[in-house]
């Protein structure tokens, strides 16, 4: 079959799905299955080349996973963050593009810093920590993550990013605490999906892992575990950054000003929507 041909093939049952970016998750389907860059794929496409047998076969069974709205990420093992390429599967969170502006809060806080220590409560494949690693080679990272499904991926991506960051498995609210008083900045994405909502992508809902979503009731519960790890852990005028869902942010300020903390404020996501919280251990 001509790649082209099943390339468009597969974009149309995607698109018949729901699937948002039927073309390009077609394409890098296609170019998995190849082992080339999404250019190289391009121009096979362009000149006519076809799959082989084999390659035809597990392009045919990875879209018809996809079309079931199996995550892109689960297929191909991969998931892009940053300058990253981490390494994902069943069992661990695939980080979001929403995300990346977490990141660039926390490196912009560091970039007057010449040996900061920095803590990220939940780090899941480790896209927060292994980020600020990579982009802050000062810093002095540690992650802790509690999810025995995910740990295996998480270990994977820090042998291979982590050169200055440490990872342990365990639980956030009693973790380091050789290092209380001592951390410049603790960054979270903790789970904040209120129990009884169910998230719209099927990906999500049926894929995820539940301990990565949902943070009690209100989706609050892992919020205030990170605001009381934060008192603990970060010195006095440490950051405290905290991902959140959109209608989150006047609940979080709340949170954390009753916390004790200072400088609260809320920063959008690249959508316009409230996405994170900062604030200051006074």
């Amino acid at each position: 079959m001509l790649i082209k041909q099943a390339v468009d093939g597969a974009a149309a049952s995607f698109a018949a799905a729901g699937i948002e970016q039927a073309s390009v998750d077609a394409e890098l389907i296609a170019a998995h299955v190849l082992k080339v860059s999404r250019g190289e794929l391009g121009a096979k496409m362009v000149t006519g080349e076809t799959f082989d047998a084999n390659q035809s076969e597990l392009f045919s069974a990875l879209v018809e996973k996809r079309a079931a709205r199996v995550p892109l990420q689960h297929l191909t093992g991969v998931a892009n963050f940053r300058n990253l390429e981490l390494q994902v599967g069943p069992g661990v969170f695939v980080p979001r593009p929403e995300t990346e502006v977490l990141v660039g809060l926390a490196i912009a806080a560091l970039t007057e810093a010449t040996s900061p220590i920095v803590v990220d409560l939940g780090t899941g494949s480790g896209a927060i920590a292994l980020s600020i690693a990579q982009e802050v080679p000062q810093a002095k990272v540690f992650a802790v993550e509690l999810n025995p499904d995910s740990i295996s991926f998480t270990r994977k991506n820090f042998e291979r990013y982590g050169q200055n960051a440490t990872l342990v498995e365990g639980d956030m609210a009693d973790a380091f605490e050789n290092l209380n008083g001592q951390a410049q900045l603790l960054v979270s994405n903790p789970p904040y999906i209120p129990l009884d909502m169910v998230p719209k992508d099927p990906e999500v809902h049926l894929h995820e892992p539940k301990l990565a979503l949902y943070g009690g009731e209100d989706g609050m519960s892992l919020v205030h575990v990170v605001l009381a790890v934060a008192n603990r852990l970060l010195v006095s005028g440490g950051k405290l950054l905290i991902e959140h869902a959109d209608i989150q942010g006047e609940i979080t300020r709340r949170l954390a000003s009753e916390a004790g903390f200072i400088d609260v404020a809320t920063h959008q996501d690249l959508a316009g929507r409230d996405r994170a919280l900062s604030a200051t251990k006074p």
